[in-house]
């Protein structure tokens, strides 16, 4: 039975529905001075490697202490307009429920996201899924660039080995990730990868979606197998 779950955040607990998008061309300007006139792929990417490959397409070369700045602003940006995040953006379908279901049978919960860390607080807090998250076991875009290294720093901090813990992410950079720590996954077609992708990835169990609650605690427990 897995006894830590690691979260991601977008798309597969909650939808922003642009605003984020928004958030993020507010931090840009705010940070190089620059409209954020195209942004980098973002599915599966952490924050710091989105900045750097946007900047880049404006023709601009950043640091680490460029990305910082636009970090600080980032989670500004956020708490300044927490109220449109909430009203446009909304919890997923079943997120709530299987955030519950996990905590009642004693599994840690906690978050991988390359999100930075108080942008991850804010996103589940404005929808009310912040509850059960232990956000110090979790790793975080300012931590590292990659989903691998985000992982193998959540299993650290936890102190779990790979054999307790499962991955619950909608792209294949989750499963990759996962997979590089020896951690298996329940992939979410919640975002913009359909459920034969992430088969192909090799994800141990694909939902279309939170809704089965009871199967996804199986599945967590061991106690199911993925379709």
């Amino acid at each position: 039975m897995a006894r830590l779950v690691l979260w991601d955040i977008d798309h597969t607990l909650i939808d922003t529905r642009g605003v984020g998008r928004e958030l993020s061309a507010a931090a840009f300007q705010k940070t190089t001075g620059q409209p954020l006139r195209e942004q980098a792929r973002i599915d599966g990417i952490t924050e710091p490697v989105i900045f750097r490959e946007t900047a880049k397409l404006h023709g601009l070369t950043t640091d680490r202490a460029d990305f910082e700045r636009f970090a600080q602003a980032l989670a500004e940006e956020h708490l300044r307009r927490a109220t449109d995040l909430r009203e446009r953006g909304h919890a997923l379908p079943g997120a709530a429920a299987a955030l519950d279901a996990l905590n009642s049978v004693g599994v840690r919960q906690t978050v991988v996201s390359g999100n930075v860390r108080p942008v991850a607080e804010i996103k589940l807090r404005v929808f009310g899924l912040g509850w059960h998250v232990l956000w110090d076991l979790g790793a975080y875009g300012e931590d590292d660039d990659t989903r691998s290294e985000l992982v193998r720093l959540s299993l650290q901090r936890a102190d779990a080995s790979p054999s307790e813990a499962v991955l619950i992410g909608d792209t294949p950079a989750d499963v990759e990730g996962a997979h590089a720590n020896g951690v298996r996954v329940i992939a979410v077609a919640s975002g913009r990868s359909e459920e034969a992708a992430l088969r192909e990835t090799g994800a141990e169990a694909v939902l279309a979606d939170l809704r089965d609650t009871e199967l996804l605690v199986k599945l967590v427990r061991g106690d199911a197998e993925g379709e």
